[in-house]
């Protein structure tokens, strides 16, 4: 399978896993998922993913992120369950249509019912710093190119 293939069948589990451990905590094991849960993304380049994004700020400057570069939240990051790291991703606010495109460089979140987690500084051209937690919209850009061995 190819990389861009495994990228959205990774988009795809976590579309499906998040709403169906949300909305089906009480399901019986091995039950299918609700039927507003889809199927499977579509396997095209403008497949996204809609879920709940915080942000992180500047008590984590300095640290070493999952990829080992230190985390600068003036810098257009976020931090991804299974992307690649270095792959770009369109993160829309739909509530006041701003979008930013930031490089995947770190793990998480941990919560199970949020998509994401975003610099300080994707937060504000987001416009939401105040929030803090917002309905956001995820759309891969581009995925790093393959190291040559």
């Amino acid at each position: 399978m190819n990389r861009k293939l495994k990228l959205l069948a990774a988009l795809a589990s976590v579309a499906i896993a998040v709403p169906a451990f949300v909305s089906a905590q009480s399901a019986a094991p091995g039950s299918a998922p609700p039927a507003s849960v889809p199927a499977a993304a579509a396997a095209t380049s403008d497949a996204s993913l809609n879920g709940k994004l915080a942000w992180y700020g500047r008590k984590f400057a300095g640290r070493k992120t999952a990829s080992g570069e230190r985390f600068n939240p003036d810098a257009m990051t976020m931090a991804h369950k299974t992307l690649p790291f270095g792959t770009l991703v369109k993160v829309t606010n739909p509530r006041n249509g701003k979008s930013v495109t930031l490089r995947v460089n770190d793990r998480g979140p941990t919560q199970p019912d949020r998509v994401g987690d975003v610099s300080l500084a994707a937060a504000r051209a987001l416009g939401m710093a105040r929030a803090g937690v917002i309905d956001a919209e995820l759309q891969v850009v581009s995925e790093p190119a393959l190291k040559k061995k």
